[in-house]
């Protein structure tokens, strides 16, 4: 059920004198960090690529050029601040296809070959939440043991490393503002484009998060809907303290 895919190459080659790390150019990385970490602003990335902001600027332009990445204005969630949103960078489909090797077109398929069978319409509609709910279902014995491990506080954390080890590149933070509670951010989703066709499967993804951490949680964006980060709130019992934003491994699986 789990496809394991090597990063593609991005579209155009950098000069010997910009490799990086292994074999990754610095403009890989500098869409990498994208990827990892959601839109990110130009200080951003220069802070996390020991990058002067010129060097991202410059990489960030060719990306842009090479449909790898789009400008887009800042969304601010909870309360504004006075100012203007600084100007954020992130992947657009055309990149996030260059890191994942995707089945998109045969899980598609076979989605709709379920709906069909089963009649189409609601039954059709019915068939698919169905098979979303079986699909994670699968995962939820792994899961669970990892999040009860740990106590209350820290099961959004222990939930981020989980899907980032399934290939979500999840962080789980405080929520901004004055929201009470964290948000459980998910910087990539492997089937994106298939859930863009059936939300079913982030729905279920939804109701699949509250089980495990035994509380109502609420999406407020997914990749599959255009956001650049698919973002879910998870409110904060009177027991459990703020967290800091953790960032998990993205190395590991890719649910297919």
């Amino acid at each position: 059920m789990k496809n394991v895919g090597e990063a593609r190459e991005l579209p155009r080659s950098t000069p010997q004198e910009e490799l990086g790390t292994g074999e990754r150019s610095t403009r890989n990385r500098v869409a990498r960090s994208i990827l990892d970490h959601g839109p990110s602003t130009v200080a951003e990335l220069a802070g996390r690529l020991g990058l002067t902001q010129a060097a991202v600027r410059r990489h960030l332009d060719a990306l842009v050029a090479d449909t790898v990445v789009e400008p887009r204005e800042q969304r601010v969630y909870g309360a504004r601040t006075r100012g203007r949103p600084a100007k954020v960078f992130a992947l657009t489909d055309c990149g996030r296809d260059a890191f994942d090797q995707s089945y998109d077109q045969l899980a598609a398929e076979a989605i709709g070959w379920i709906a069909r069978s089963a009649g189409g319409g609601e039954a059709g509609e019915a068939a698919v939440a169905a098979f979303a709910r079986a699909r994670l279902a699968a995962h939820a014995e792994e899961y669970r043991r990892l999040i009860d491990a740990v106590p209350p506080e820290e099961r959004a954390m222990a939930l981020a490393k989980a899907l980032s080890a399934d290939g979500y590149a999840a962080t789980a933070r405080s929520a901004p503002g004055r929201q009470q509670g964290e948000q459980l951010c998910q910087h990539h989703c492997p089937v994106a484009h298939v859930a863009e066709q059936y939300p079913q499967l982030c729905e279920a993804e939804t109701e699949f998060f509250g089980s495990l951490l035994g509380t109502h949680v609420q999406r407020l964006a997914t990749i599959a809907h255009g956001d650049g980060v698919c973002t879910t709130f998870i409110p904060r019992t009177e027991s459990q303290p703020d967290t800091k934003t953790t960032t998990a491994s993205t190395a590991g699986r890719n649910p297919a």
